[in-house]
């Protein structure tokens, strides 16, 4: 059996657009799946090997663990064979509440606090005291925020206005929440009289409650009639109700909404830190643990490092493995206390596998989903030399990527295709790079970038001047307006704090679409997120004289029996669970009443399987027809109306997010790394709708790593040289050719673009 292959072995792969495919996928090799956005990568790497491994590994468990456990359906397939345990790094943001920190995620902060708890002095040997969540830990002033925040009188209350006219300006304690409508109904005041011609008595009741000692009560009507309840003031029901909890666990109230109508300052007492003033007393070499959580992580390395004590060195030998994994994934510039909330795509996405390389498990399958997304063309070299690190411990690499640079890294290569969505779902290539450049395939190994030579004239421009945000070193800059512009450099070189936030403060009326993901679910469709389901159901209802809410299959047009899913969930006890397609609907998920009403000869199914190229030309309504050409210019044209957006592709993601804010009038668009998840061919489509839309007289910027855009562009500014403390100043401004002079890592590698990318 000595020349036995071992190697993944699957067969008739259906899920989703795959068309009955057969694939060999070598073990201990990196394998790299490319292709245009929506042409079945994530379907055969996720979909069905990812989920195939992750079924057959709850199956070792005993069915009492395996009742509390994720449960996964078996994919369409006719053979999957030889799977490894998978580790898969997608490219979904991280999740996590306001308090998640870079030490939180990696689980290196529990160490430092054990490590605290145990050699720190004076001593305090909790390991949990040295958090800002526990009793003790926490500060006093500030809750263990760090921040101290306060309702804003003038941002809170309009005193112009009524309590009718919402004078409250925070929405649930305004007349849309039941708290508003109390106020007005219990009596206690006056909801037509504006605020300021209150009587002062009046007025304190309302803001801040009755006098110390007393208390004030008023009905509040229930359907079991008025029931007394204690008013305690607007200030004090907002700071109980909204500030002193965590409000990214409220429904109906985000961080924003609290944030907008309050103050909040960095706390006193703790200078930001959340901790209790006894814990910061405890040091470890002229260090408390604020101190530590504020290093840079190459600055906290030395400082484990010079740790003499037996029992302290060998909690420090727990995390350093940690921190030089961060380190040499070129993160060495954040530090613990770093909320992940802030990072970029780039720094989270690094993080993210960091995370996953610290075990010493072998003949694993390590599936990575775009992991050069958000990095400069300087740091996927670093990324290739962890995927091949991965592969040298006897490891599976399996990575979905556009990018040529981890491409010829690869030592297979499959092409899935040969277009997207119906047109895809085959293998177009497998094999070596060398053969890739005789293959019928999409993906092309010696392109050169074309650098704009006529950029447009300059007439306008946009000015910040000192800004200081995290890491910028007091920068003023002009941007040019009413043309291409890209913001470039290295991960946390400053480019999110000049554009994300001085640009955006100093210009609020910029459009910014951004690297979040959009909410999906699989009643979300293309037609929902794009804001024109509403209308086609109007369309149908002035057509047919039947109320809007039969076509609707959230609503009265649901089939019954599957409650407007279009398919079904059996239920099969502790068997894996199986989707079957409703046999009533067939699928279409509207009830047949609603399906026998017609609008120019199709129902509401049939509008709704429309692609976006075929819509062009059955509808004539403009907003819908501005809508749908929106998705078709950023390359969508082969998507239909009702897919679902769960469905879709991260590429696709992204250019459905960016088409949804097309149809906006707006003078300025701020795009985060808008080639996110796109094949190169899709670029193009991409460059030529913001050509379009800076022909139209608008002002588009970019934060980007891409060359391409940036070759293309009319303006480039450079931040840098490094990031962190290293980065924070411009270090470039001006045409692209004239960037192939500078001496910049950008400039670099955009004259090696000039030339022959293959070697």
């Amino acid at each position: 059996m000595a020349g036995r292959k071992d190697e993944i072995i699957l067969r008739g792969l259906k899920e989703n657009n795959l068309k009955n495919i057969n694939l060999n996928i070598p073990k201990e090799k990196i394998n790299v799946f490319t292709g245009l956005s929506g042409s079945g990568k994530s379907s055969v790497v996720f979909d069905t090997l990812a989920t195939e491994s992750r079924r057959q590994m709850t199956m070792n468990y005993p069915l009492y663990v395996r009742n509390q456990m994720p449960r996964y359906e078996r994919p369409h397939a006719d053979l999957m064979q030889n799977l490894s345990p998978v580790v898969v790094v997608e490219q979904r943001p991280i999740g996590g509440n306001s308090r998640s920190t870079v030490g939180t995620y990696m689980d290196i902060h529990p160490l430092i606090r054990l490590l605290f708890s145990r050699i720190g002095t004076p001593l305090i040997e909790s390991a949990t005291d040295f958090s800002s969540q526990s009793s003790f830990g926490k500060c006093p002033e500030c809750n263990g925020f760090g921040e101290v925040v306060a309702p804003d009188i003038n941002k809170l209350v309009d005193f112009d206005k009524s309590l009718q006219d919402y004078a409250v300006k925070f929405k649930p304690l305004s007349p849309s929440g039941w708290q508003g409508r109390w106020m007005m109904t219990g009596g206690l005041f006056d909801p037509d009289k504006p605020i300021k011609d209150y009587s002062e008595e009046k007025r304190q009741l309302l803001l801040y409650g009755p006098p110390k000692g007393e208390r004030v009560f008023a009905p509040f009507h229930t359907k079991n009639g008025p029931q007394d309840h204690e008013w305690d003031g607007l200030f004090p029901r907002f700071v109980r109700l909204y500030i002193n909890r965590d409000v990214s666990k409220l429904k109906q109230v985000s961080q924003d909404d609290v944030l907008s109508v309050s103050t909040h300052t960095l706390c006193p007492t703790c200078l930001g830190s959340g901790l209790n003033p006894k814990v910061l007393a405890c040091k470890i070499n002229g260090l408390n643990i604020a101190e530590y959580d504020q290093l840079e992580l190459t600055e906290l390395l030395e400082e484990l490092t010079k740790i003499t004590d037996p029992l302290g060195t060998s909690i420090a030998l727990q995390a350093i493995p940690h921190l030089k994994q961060l380190v040499e994934m070129g993160l060495g510039y954040l530090s613990l206390s770093r909320k992940m909330g802030t990072l970029s795509g780039g720094e989270a996405q690094r993080v993210k596998i960091a995370r996953h390389l610290g075990s010493s498990l072998n003949n694993i399958t390590y599936i990575f989903d775009e992991p050069s997304a958000g990095l400069h063309p300087e740091e996927v070299d670093m990324l290739i030399r962890m995927l091949k690190s991965i592969r040298e411990h006897h490891n599976t690499v399996i990575v979905i990527e556009h990018d040529l640079s981890v491409i010829k890294a690869a030592d297979e290569i499959i092409e899935m295709g040969p277009g997207a969505g119906a047109s895809g779902g085959e293998v177009v290539y497998q094999g070596k790079l060398d053969g890739l450049k005789n293959a019928n395939a999409v993906t092309t190994l010696n392109h050169k970038l074309k650098i704009n030579k006529q950029p447009r004239e300059i007439n306008k421009y946009f000015t910040i001047k000192r800004a200081s945000q995290n890491n910028l070193k007091n920068i003023s800059v002009n941007i040019p307006g009413n043309v291409l512009v890209s913001i470039c450099g290295v991960s946390g070189s400053g480019k999110s704090s000049l554009m994300m936030e001085a640009f955006t403060e100093n210009y609020p009326e910029t459009i910014m679409v951004g690297q979040g993901r959009i909410g999906i679910s699989s009643r979300s469709t293309l037609a929902t997120y794009m804001g024109i389901m509403d209308d086609f159901r109007a369309i149908l209802s002035k057509e047919t004289g039947q109320q809007a809410g039969l076509f609707s299959f959230n609503s009265t047009g649901a089939c019954p029996y599957c409650e407007g899913k279009g398919v079904t969930k059996p239920d099969v006890a502790f068997a894996d669970p199986v989707t079957v397609t409703c046999e009533a609907c067939n699928g279409l998920r509207y009830s047949d009443e609603a399906l026998s009403y017609r609008y120019r000869g199709k129902n509401i199914a049939e509008i709704l399987e429309l692609t976006i190229d075929e819509a062009m030309e059955y509808f004539n309504s403009p907003k819908i027809l501005n809508r749908v050409n929106t998705l078709k210019d950023v390359g969508l044209g082969y998507l239909t109306l009702g897919q679902t957006t769960s469905s879709l592709s991260g590429g696709e993601v992204q250019r459905l997010k960016l088409a949804s804010h097309l149809h906006k009038k707006g003078q300025v668009y701020l795009l985060d790394e808008p080639s996110l998840g796109l094949h190169r061919e899709d670029n193009g489509k991409l460059l030529e709708v913001f050509q379009r839309l800076v022909n139209q007289g608008n002002s588009v910027i970019i934060i980007e790593h891409n060359l391409d855009f940036i070759a293309a562009s009319d303006w480039v500014i450079e931040l840098g040289p490094g990031g962190g403390k290293k980065g924070g100043h411009i270090i470039f401004e001006g045409e692209p050719e004239k960037m192939l002079n500078a001496k910049t890592l950008t400039a670099g590698w955009l004259r090696d673009g000039v030339g022959e990318f293959f070697t």
